[in-house]
């Protein structure tokens, strides 16, 4: 067991502050090429499209009630409160503000970026059967999208850092983030309440977001630090 602490600690020390600020860094030049494609309808406009169009099945009202709350997945509100439960129940026991800043951080960017970007495209959601920019539509980036990486995923740091540093719970913690906004990404198609592109977006600023936030917390030495 303690070697495969130790195995785990190493695995994970080797992605530095550096190294998770160029992740950082890719992720918003990918969120850049996409934003590209959304203004100047680019290629990726025409799968937005398409996709829009599916036929999609009428369910019945148990399987609506599911849809419905697996959407809930990437609401903001359902998972930060479990974001800043858990936050201050490991600052509590651990006695320190970390976890708890970090959550504030994180909230406050997420809300800062998304929110403005959504402000300043104002784009239409496919529901209204039209594409439009500056109208004062809330589209691009998802919202649903950039929460469920960034949420999701410290909730998942913060778990590993303070409470199971193995490396079996590490991988578990990872896949099931990406369980989760897989699961956001397509409720949000089957429920055609996002572009493609709104989606894509949405995981490249997010993951972005979660990449530098735990890299300002690699960057600050810390009483308590398993990772």
């Amino acid at each position: 067991m303690a070697a495969e602490n130790r195995q785990s600690q190493v695995q994970i020390k080797r992605r530095t502050p550096d190294r998770l600020v160029r992740f950082a860094a890719f992720f918003i030049v990918i969120f850049f090429v996409i934003t590209e494609q959304v203004v100047n309808d680019g290629p990726l406009l025409s799968l937005d499209q398409s996709i829009a169009k599916w036929n999609r099945p009428i369910l019945p009202g148990w399987g609506d009630w599911i849809i419905y709350n697996l959407d809930h997945l990437g609401l903001r509100g359902l998972t930060a409160s479990i974001l800043l439960s858990l936050a201050i129940y490991l600052g509590w026991k651990f006695r320190s503000w970390r976890p708890f800043n970090l959550s504030v951080i994180s909230l406050i960017a997420l809300n800062a970026v998304v929110g403005l970007a959504k402000l300043e495209f104002g784009r239409t959601k496919p529901r209204l059967n039209v594409d439009l920019l500056y109208v004062g539509g809330m589209s691009y980036p998802s919202g649903h999208a950039s929460n469920a990486v960034l949420t999701w995923g410290l909730i998942a740091y913060l778990y590993i850092q303070y409470a199971q540093p193995r490396l079996k719970i590490v991988r578990a913690a990872a896949i099931s983030v990406v369980v989760i906004s897989t699961i956001v990404f397509w409720v949000s198609i089957f429920r055609n309440t996002h572009w493609v592109s709104d989606l894509l977006g949405g995981l490249a600023i997010g993951t972005a977001l979660l990449m530098l936030i735990i890299a300002v917390d690699r960057s600050i030495p810390s009483r308590r630090s398993n990772l």
